[in-house]
């Protein structure tokens, strides 16, 4: 389980878009909690000390304590966080309160491990791509991760890595493969063969995704592959025009 980080919060009386923006303007974040057969409360952050510990990856899959100014504690995870479109302002944060007993489904990030000491990481002419960055997971708060590591050290050329391969920690599962059938399964890495000519922008991307849908025996729509191949196209394209400029 990871490691508790504690915000500390004000419980507010006004309410509203008014109450809301001269929060932001006095530095504050205006939040609620909810869940947990509970009733909601509205709540007051401070915007600097929840900007730093917004930076930190394992504050939106981690199980976190609301702390008031009585001493009362919560225990809660981050449901929807709202950011201003271009200022480093966090404008409104959600939080659900969570039960030792009770299991929860988050999304975590994946984290690959061993890429470059890998075969396929140390081949000429083959790159690794990643084709998921994080997973949903279900598991006990006590037993939420912050994290699931991929393990890619022994990744050969043309391997393909699924989801079903993760080594899961005890007491999670991951809700997408619990259906019947194969095609629940998902790619999450692969390594391709890149070609000379083939450069690593645009055309490259459309022929990799081609190749794993081909060994996968997924067929593209034909809509999907012509957009994929204009967009190839048409980033050549705009690097030639940048070379002739």
């Amino acid at each position: 389980m990871s490691e508790k980080t504690t915000i500390i919060a004000e419980i507010r009386e006004d309410v509203g878009k008014g109450a809301s923006r001269r929060l932001r303007r006095d530095g504050k974040v205006p939040a609620v909690i909810y869940g947990g057969h509970r009733d909601s409360v509205a709540l007051t952050l401070q915007q600097r000390e929840l900007l730093h510990q917004a930076e930190n990856e394992a504050f939106y899959a981690s199980v976190l304590e609301i702390q008031v100014a009585d001493g009362r504690t919560q225990q809660a995870v981050v449901r929807d966080m709202q950011r201003h479109p271009f200022k480093p302002l966090i404008m409104h944060i959600d939080f659900m309160r969570v039960s030792a007993d009770e299991t929860l489904r988050m999304s975590v990030p994946l984290h690959f491990v061993g890429e470059e000491s890998s075969p396929a990481g140390k081949a000429s002419g083959v790159v690794i791509q990643h084709q998921m960055t994080d997973v949903e997971i279900e598991a006990l708060p006590k037993d939420l991760p912050e994290f699931l590591s991929v393990d890619l050290s022994r990744m050969e050329a043309s391997d393909v890595v699924m989801l079903s391969d993760i080594v899961l920690p005890g007491g999670v599962t991951i809700p997408a493969l619990t259906g019947a059938g194969e095609h629940h399964d998902m790619p999450i890495a692969n390594a391709v063969h890149v070609k000379a000519d083939q450069g690593t922008g645009a055309a490259a991307a459309a022929e990799a995704e081609a190749a794993l849908a081909d060994e996968l025996g997924e067929i593209p729509e034909a809509g999907e592959a012509a957009e994929a191949e204009e967009g190839a196209e048409a980033g050549e394209a705009e690097e030639g025009d940048e070379s002739a400029s």
